[in-house]
């Protein structure tokens, strides 16, 4: 007998395809011999993405997780009801100013065009889903088996995996690499582990099942076509979060409360990213912009995205509902805190305290603000990186960045600042964001945590300033061989250019359009 717990969300009322239930990287379970006899071992790993389980009490666990398997479209119709009778709003993400989809979309309004009475409720429960999970629902229903394959244990968690997670905390950690040794399930697997790591599993009582569900769904909501804000850059951030939180200030300090908020907020923090910034969804009227009334747009949407997978999959469903919505509040406060356009409010207040010498971490709202700074570390410290990797996500993101200019170009929008490829570079930007964004905060998470993380950080920051530095004088050396007759005037006129770009990006009233932090950013 062979039992499938198939993640991908279908229509309630649809059964389930031939190729679903025999698609790589469900769960399955499977015996030779009876219900209630101990599965065979060899069954159980012999698929890949298959989680396999060693303990003596199998048949327990082999019947408890077969119950969840019988039970998950009551449990999913019941959570879709639940969700919407506590007041969370949906949000109709399927316009979502892809790069594949029609830029007419991005003006489309809620409610708008006629529905039949049939189709209502399955149109209900697609708005739930994030636009990357209503694409993957929709392949599915019309038979186009999924690409990418879904597994977190068994064979991928082996082998040169492994090893890479038993240096999960140096800082030097290759998430390119981990995650195509994982084939692309970085995020899930490095989530996992830490939880694992930290007992978190265990101490909060997490269902294996829903924590699967939660992780994979995180997962699939990064947008893989993004160049930068994809989940490779939410397991790089999360892998950043862990060597903060080792460090002896916080490590001695930190509740498994802190440390299981701060890893989720890690995960999540740019969850159903669209590739573009705020500016972008203000100026084209995005209905986004008008939810959130032009306020930290996309961090909210994250939090909001966040908040609705953990009440989909009912991850936190066992504890007290006032602490569940204390949970959720407090993940939002850490997930707002990435809005890169209040870098000075959050830097002036932790400068502050830096000098009057009063945090006290052992109060709690104190280690809250901590776990906010160590977010806003984590999800810029690109330019703190080795220059190997800091150099790949320099232009994962400064293409992300050209990409939207190129978009605005052909819909005859005004260019965001360091959106135009024609006349910016990789090197005038990352000089430019480390200078005015990176270098003062990562200062100051120094003096707060004097340790050799923080002057590791500071040492490759400076180095890979100069490095591009470097490239940039190089360029202009290329530029002045090919038009020596005109060399002069146009390398003045050019670095001019770059020059005001850079300081209105870093001095002017929306810091957003900076890269690699810009929340975009």
């Amino acid at each position: 007998m062979e039992v499938c717990y198939q993640l991908p969300v279908l229509p309630l009322d649809r059964p389930v395809p031939k190729h679903v239930l025999s698609r790589r990287g469900a769960i399955s379970f499977s015996s030779s011999s009876s219900l209630f006899g101990a599965p065979d071992p060899r069954q159980l790993s012999q698929r890949r993405g298959a989680i396999s389980y060693d303990s003596s009490d199998q048949t327990a666990l082999y019947i408890r997780m077969l119950g969840a398997c019988v039970v998950f479209k009551q449990l999913f119709a019941r959570d879709v009801r639940v969700r919407s009778q506590v007041g969370f709003e949906p949000e109709r993400r399927s316009s979502h100013p892809y790069l594949c989809i029609d830029f007419r979309t991005l003006h489309t309004r809620l409610g708008c065009g006629s529905t039949s009475a049939s189709s209502a409720p399955e149109r209900r429960v697609h708005r739930l889903l994030s636009f990357q999970r209503y694409l993957h629902s929709s392949r599915l229903l019309r038979g186009v088996p999924q690409q990418i394959p879904l597994h977190i244990l068994d064979e991928d968690y082996t082998g040169q995996a492994r090893c890479m997670l038993e240096k999960v905390g140096n800082w030097n950690f290759d998430i390119f690499l981990f995650d195509r040794l994982t084939n692309g399930n970085g995020l899930i697997t490095l989530t996992f582990h830490l939880l694992n790591q930290y007992g978190l599993v265990e101490l909060f009582q997490l269902d294996m099942v829903k924590l699967w569900r939660f992780l994979v769904m995180v997962q699939e909501d990064y947008h893989s076509d993004n160049p930068y804000h994809n989940a490779v850059h939410a397991a790089d951030v999360t892998q950043a979060m862990y060597c903060y939180l080792r460090e002896p200030m916080l490590a001695k300090s930190l509740t498994s409360y802190d440390i299981l908020l701060g890893l989720v907020a890690a995960a999540t923090h740019d969850l159903d990213h669209p590739g573009v910034n705020q500016p972008f969804l203000i100026k084209t009227d995005h209905y986004l912009a008008t939810l959130y009334r032009n306020t930290s747009v996309l961090e909210n949407h994250h939090w909001k995205s966040a908040v609705g997978l953990l009440r989909e999959t009912g991850l936190f469903s066992h504890l007290p509902a006032e602490d569940r919505l204390n949970m959720e509040r407090e993940l939002g406060s850490l997930i707002l805190a990435t809005d890169i356009s209040r870098q000075n409010e959050y830097l002036s207040r932790f400068r502050m305290h830096l000098d009057q010498e009063n945090l006290c971490l052992s109060n709690a709202s104190h280690r809250h603000f901590i776990l906010q700074m160590a977010l806003k570390c984590a999800d810029i410290c690109n330019p703190c990186r080795p220059w190997e990797l800091s150099k790949q996500w320099s232009e994962k993101v400064t293409e992300e960045f050209f990409q939207q200019g190129d978009i605005e170009k052909k819909h005859k929008l005004e260019v965001s600042p360091l959106c135009d490829r024609e006349t910016n570079t990789v090197g005038n930007i990352q000089i430019g964001f480390m200078t005015y964004v990176a270098e003062p905060l990562f200062a100051e998470w120094a003096r707060f945590s004097d340790t050799r993380l923080s002057q590791t950080m500071l040492g490759h920051m400076g180095l890979n300033k100069a490095s591009w530095g470097g490239l940039q004088q190089e360029q202009t050396s290329v530029s002045e061989e090919a038009e020596p007759s005109t060399a002069g005037t146009d390398t003045e006129d050019v670095a001019a250019r770059r020059e005001g770009n850079t300081a209105t990006a870093a001095g002017g009233t929306s810091s957003k359009e900076i890269p690699q932090g810009n929340r975009e950013s």
